[in-house]
């Protein structure tokens, strides 16, 4: 028997449409990652390639160091206070509430592995909404 008999056959579209949803759950993913990253590893500094231009006005790309920001903070007690943020802003949670607090610094990997498995999961796809929407004008 052939290949082609063998297989089922479909049309391939270029540029098939976007799910504004699925792109949100994997941008916050990725940048889960990164911060479960950071918490494994003090000194993780992600790199991003970057174009310059020389005195004569070529241009090259070089590798640039990422600037990555801390989700969590610690408090004077030892507990510690972990945002999600997507964009600028942390996730609210709840009603004035934006941070899970954390008897220690062991508990952050743990929690971030945990709640990246809530973001794949769609649990979190309604606060992304509201976190996207927040600053667009309604009219």
């Amino acid at each position: 028997m052939s290949f082609i008999t063998q297989v089922k056959l479909a049309e391939f579209k270029f540029g098939a449409p976007k799910n504004p949803v699925f792109n949100r759950r994997q941008k916050l993913v990725q940048k889960i990652d990164d911060q479960i990253k950071l918490a494994q590893d003090h000194t993780y500094q992600p790199s991003k390639t970057v174009w310059k231009k020389d005195e004569a006005g070529a241009a090259y790309k070089i590798e640039q160091p990422k600037r990555i920001k801390r989700w969590w903070i610690e408090q004077i007690d030892g507990t510690v206070l972990l945002t999600v943020r997507y964009g600028a802003k942390p996730l609210e949670f709840a009603k004035g509430k934006n941070a899970v607090h954390l008897p220690n610094k062991d508990g952050i990997e743990p929690t971030l592995i945990k709640l990246k498995a809530a973001v794949e999961a769609g649990e979190l796809d309604d606060l992304l909404e509201k976190q996207v929407g927040f600053g667009k004008r309604t009219g």
